[in-house]
């Protein structure tokens, strides 16, 4: 199975774009021994349309040309699933098991993403009910992937 994280917003150089590098990488090193065939992400720039409601249209356009077909999707969404770390790690493992070739995590935009791919996601997932910046749900979000990773096969790293 091969994972994608299409986030709206792109990140600077600087502590979060090296920290997100980081577990993107740790990941890579632990997930092909798993059967996970890598951990692409993918920026999309920010709409800048003046209504919230073209936002949303037009990041979701960039999105879905970006999700490949037969994909699972996960939708970051404050108002989603608070998921364990062993929860989710049972739920990738299951997704790559069951043959899923495409797995993708969507992060949107300010203005949150559009219904029709909360629809589509097959997990709506939130970190807390608190809102939390893009920058950090995606280095949450690939420390979460990684930490899966070191579930699934065992690893020290996790511990419970």
């Amino acid at each position: 199975m091969r994972l994608a994280v299409i986030c709206i917003g792109r990140l600077k150089q600087g502590p979060e774009r090296e920290l997100a590098e980081r577990y993107r990488e740790r990941f890579d090193d632990i997930g092909r021994k798993l059967g996970f065939r890598g951990l692409d992400i993918h920026d999309i720039a920010e709409s800048r349309a003046r209504d919230a409601t073209t936002r949303i249209a037009e990041e979701a356009a960039a999105i879905a040309a970006l999700i490949p077909d037969k994909s699972t999707l996960v939708a970051l969404d404050e108002r989603g699933k608070n998921v364990d770390s062993t929860s989710f790690a049972r739920q990738l493992g299951r997704w790559r098991d069951e043959g899923i070739a495409h797995t993708v995590f969507v992060i949107g935009g300010a203005d949150g993403l559009s219904p029709e791919l909360q629809r589509r996601a097959s997990l709506r997932m939130a970190f807390g009910a608190a809102t939390w910046p893009h920058q950090m749900v995606r280095v949450m979000l690939l420390e979460q992937i990684y930490r899966a990773a070191t579930i699934l096969a065992g690893h020290p790293y996790h511990r419970a």
